[in-house]
């Protein structure tokens, strides 16, 4: 009888700029961007947190009081989850046959003001099978998105492996990244914005340094191939960030730019990387080399105390209210049918 086979394939990370706040032409690149990793033989096509409509670094750089019309023009230009820009999502995926992971700005539905980073991954068929709301947003980003939830924290079956996805900081919790491990992922994306000044005069290359620790540690701790996929900084972006303020635009001119990077099992790093520029970053994965690092340590296998540790994840999505006996009597409801009972 002969031996077991396990899942292989080509991921494409794309390295690239949204068209800055501009919904509707920066899905034409993503349409664009899509086909032509397609092309070059991926199964999965990954883009960088927040890549639709891009990434809000103004939170970063400018002050809470002037911020008022950058994020009133990131919350026109959010997506709505399911929506009309979701549905096209879904057919770029399908027209090019591929898995599509991809990082927007979900609006909430009840909300003028609730936005949340959020990935979503489509299937080959154009279905969502993922819809993962970061579940605490870094630093100055709590000005812009709100806290998510477990509901989205989960893998997704595809014929390269199961695939998993964290965004930035997330891949710093050790509870989130073990979530992904005992859910049994074998791919491990990680997306990032184009540049996180953090500190004045620019962090030399801390960022890089950053990318690539949270990375190794993953594709090293879970025996994973891990690829990170980072924005790409271009002058419209620093330009529409800064808003016409010199000072804020010569901070990111001096902040290192994001790397995008793979990695395999061992947590060493395959082929090249890209910074600087836009580009497709192309990862050959093949799940069976993960078996003989996993002999070593096996963090959701034999190199584990279950009887030490209980971890529980909550899927549960978050809701401004719960409805219980919303019934409505002698009163039009939602559905027009007088006393229909509504219940969450």
């Amino acid at each position: 009888m002969p031996a077991d086979t396990f899942p292989s394939g080509r991921i494409a990370g794309v390295h690239a700029s949204p068209i800055y706040l501009d919904r509707d032409r920066t899905m034409d690149k993503i349409g664009a961007l899509v086909a032509e990793a397609a092309r070059g033989g991926a199964r999965v096509v990954a883009f960088s947190e927040s890549f639709l409509p891009g990434f809000p670094i103004w939170c970063l750089v400018q002050r809470p009081i002037d911020q008022h019309g950058q994020f009133e023009r990131l919350f026109a230009n959010s997506v709505q989850v399911p929506g009309p820009y979701t549905e096209r999502l879904a057919q770029i995926a399908r027209s090019n046959d591929v898995y599509l992971s991809i990082g927007v700005t979900e609006r909430s539905a009840v909300s003028m003001g609730q936005l949340f980073n959020t990935n979503l991954i489509f299937d080959p068929s154009g279905t969502l099978v993922s819809h993962h709301r970061k579940l605490v947003a870094t630093w100055a980003e709590r000005l812009v998105w709100a806290h998510g939830d477990g509901a989205g924290l989960g893998v997704v079956e595809t014929e390269i492996g199961r695939l998993g996805v964290l965004i930035c900081g997330e891949n710093t919790n050790p509870l989130a990244r073990y979530a992904l491990m005992a859910q049994g992922e074998q791919v491990h994306i990680a997306t990032w914005p184009p540049v996180w000044p953090f500190r004045r005069g620019g962090d030399g290359e801390a960022y890089r340094r950053w990318i690539e620790v949270r990375s190794a540690a993953h594709a090293f701790e879970a025996k994973v191939f891990a690829l990170s996929v980072a924005a790409h900084l271009d002058e419209l972006t620093i330009l529409g960030c800064a808003d016409g303020d010199t000072e804020v635009e010569k901070v990111l001119r001096d902040a290192p730019p994001a790397v995008s990077l793979a990695l395999g099992p061992d947590g060493n790093l395959i082929g090249d990387h890209i910074q600087g520029e836009e580009g497709i970053l192309f990862l050959d994965v093949d799940v069976a080399k993960s078996i003989a690092p996993k002999m070593a340590h096996d963090v959701v296998g034999g190199y584990q105390r279950f009887d030490v540790f209980d971890v529980t994840l909550n899927k549960r999505r978050h809701a401004p209210i719960r409805l219980l006996g919303d019934h409505l009597d002698a009163t039009v409801s939602a559905g027009g049918r007088p006393g229909e009972s509504e219940e969450a």
